[in-house]
């Protein structure tokens, strides 16, 4: 489909990095991870792997599974009700709900309605599918509602579930995945250059990469029948040689054009939160782009890839412990299906003024 819809609209423009300010404030916080971990040595007594093979590969050493319950509609609401609980708000004052995900509780209504009628808010609601981007384009999207006067206070959610679509004997895949949701409230908040928020972001795409991750059944375009089940076109399919390569080099590109339109450079950086998708990906980026290993926060070894809950679940961490403080600089990355890339440039505040 891909090849057909470029042949029919052309090649790609330059991508645009967007210097807008969007200031809110990060009123709160949350992540919720299923209880159930699982080690590279439970995942080698059935598959053709070991913890050596798995962590040397990925960093990952284990991940959380969600069991009943523990899908991503629950995972969602316990993160958003974390999240409220910090911010000192009730679900009623809400003006937004977005829940970005690629594993959607049901197929209709959205999770993000269903999360606002578990909450009891009537918030606006809808989801957001940028596969593992999907909470960097959420965040940019709600500062954009935020900084017009759309909203004032959004619920952010990422949340996914994806160890329920991979192929549980498929090495390459099974390794990878792990479940969880995280999620921040975000307020309306100042009005001069020093207040937080979004100082740049850059939501980009690689039209290329467009099949190196997918689930093909299960759509409109293939919809679910005993045929595709057979054929386990229900799980995700990876070419994980070439998605590293394109994933490197895309994001680089995307954090050197974010801090660029922003007049910061890699030094400035406090915290540099990327999407946990694999350590070795992590450390090429790095070094591609001149940030320091102690710059970066990687959770990626206790929760494998949680896809786009793994930016939020990071900052909720890192936010817990106290290595956020007000003014930071923290540059956040996603990548994932598509191949799509998003990255943004944000000053870190907690704090707010009703008024402003």
């Amino acid at each position: 489909m891909s090849s057909g819809l470029l042949t029919e609209w052309g090649t790609a423009s330059a991508p645009t990095t967007s210097t807008l300010q969007a200031r809110f404030a990060v009123a709160g916080w949350g992540g919720a991870l299923p209880e159930r971990r699982v080690t590279n040595d439970e995942l080698a007594l059935r598959l053709d792997t070991s913890d050596a093979w798995i962590s040397t590969r990925t960093g990952i050493r284990e991940r959380r599974v969600g069991g009943p319950g523990e899908s991503t509609g629950p995972l969602a609401v316990a993160a958003a009700r974390d999240a409220l609980v910090r911010a000192r708000m009730l679900p009623n004052e809400l003006d937004l709900v977005v829940v970005a995900t690629t594993t959607p509780e049901q197929p209709m209504p959205s999770t993000a309605a269903l999360v606002a009628a578990e909450l009891g808010t009537p918030a606006g609601a809808f989801d957001l599918n940028a596969a593992c981007a999907g909470f960097v384009y959420g965040m940019v999207v709600c500062g954009s509602l935020i900084e017009t006067g759309i909203a004032r206070k959004v619920l952010l959610v990422g949340a996914d579930t994806l160890t329920r679509s991979v192929d549980p004997a498929d090495r390459g895949t099974a390794v990878l995945f792990g479940d969880g949701a995280g999620a921040v409230v975000l307020v309306r908040d100042g009005t001069s250059e020093q207040d937080g928020g979004l100082l740049a972001s850059d939501l980009v795409d690689d039209p290329e990469g467009a099949e190196l991750l997918t689930i093909t059944a299960g759509g409109s375009g293939r919809p679910t029948t005993v045929e595709s089940l057979a054929a386990g076109e229900q799980h995700l399919r990876m070419d994980g040689p070439e998605l590293f390569r394109r994933a490197v080099r895309a994001v680089s590109d995307s954090v050197t054009r974010t801090l660029a339109a922003a007049g910061c450079t890699p030094a400035d950086v406090d915290l540099f939160v990327p999407h946990q998708a694999n350590a070795r990906i992590i450390d090429a980026v790095l070094a591609r782009v001149g940030l320091a290993p102690e710059q970066a926060v990687q959770t990626v070894d206790r929760h494998g890839n949680t896809s786009a809950a793994s930016v939020p679940l990071a900052l909720s961490e890192i936010a817990e412990t106290g290595r956020l403080r007000d003014g930071s600089l923290v540059l956040v990355t996603g990548f994932g299906a598509g191949l799509t890339v998003g990255t943004g440039l944000l000053r870190w505040r907690t704090s707010w003024d009703e008024q402003k």
